[in-house]
């Protein structure tokens, strides 16, 4: 294994497990200590992580990672996840993709359908969907060069003129209380926007999202047809899901 591939390991299973001892790490990786101190002092130089007695921690961070970093981290679940999305995807169907890097996944699966329309508020998915025959929509607004996406504003761009029959919305956050959630508002009030026009809405977020629930209320699970995660999702949540409405979907591998 690569240094990079060792040191992304590493976050990832920090990611999960919140706190991880050097030795649960040496037998994990299959590295010696020597070779994992030299990735820990890398990864805390980089700010990424705390060294604690005897072991290590992410450090706390606040807010929204970038776009950039959401695009390689959990890219398997992510594509996992994108797969079976595309799945509920038929031909001749008008849908929404939402910004965000799992939804982002989705466009790479639905390049064969026919007659398909796909309305994006996601210069990500223009730029993967431009050279194929899906017809696209992009809706009008303010570019967030961080996301790299389109906010919308109604004297913008006419919503109730779109005829969505499914939309694939990203969160931040999902609990069984409240809901999904984000932390722009701007983003929320477009995916609330895009939850109140479709016919169908299908939430498609990793394992991580689960149990947090952060700055920007967009929906009560009530609005949300189906979510679709990954094999790593808590198995606790599964049982509290079959008491509500919403279909939880966990993406094979």
């Amino acid at each position: 294994m690569l240094p990079l591939e060792r040191q992304k390991k590493i976050l990832d299973l920090l990611t999960v497990k919140k706190v991880l001892k050097i030795t649960e790490l040496t037998e994990e990786l299959d590295i010696s200590i020597g070779t994992l101190r030299r990735d820990l002092n890398l990864l805390t130089s980089q700010g990424k992580i705390e060294k604690i007695y005897g072991g290590v921690k992410l450090v706390d961070r606040f807010g929204e990672s970038s776009m950039d970093e959401r695009m390689v981290n959990h890219l398997q679940e992510k594509e996992q996840i994108a797969r079976k999305c595309s799945e509920y995807i038929n031909d001749g169907d008008c849908i929404y993709i939402d910004s965000g890097s799992t939804t982002y996944q989705i466009a790479k699966y639905i390049k064969h359908k026919k007659k398909l329309t796909v309305i994006t508020n996601s210069i990500p998915v223009i730029n993967e969907l431009m050279h194929c025959e899906v017809e696209l929509i992009i809706i009008g607004g303010k570019i967030r060069q961080d996301e790299q996406s389109v906010v919308a504003f109604d004297y913008i761009f006419n919503f109730h003129e779109l005829n969505v029959r499914k939309a694939f919305i990203c969160c931040s956050g999902i609990t069984i209380e409240r809901g999904i959630s984000d932390y722009n508002l701007e983003e929320a009030i477009t995916r609330k926007k895009m939850i109140e026009l479709a016919k169908e809405v299908f939430v498609a977020a990793d394992s991580t999202k689960f149990g947090k629930d952060v700055t920007i209320s967009i929906a009560p699970l009530d609005r949300i047809d189906t979510i679709v995660t990954d094999n790593n999702v808590d198995k606790g949540f599964l049982p509290r899901f079959k008491k509500t409405n919403t279909c939880l979907v966990i993406a094979d591998t």
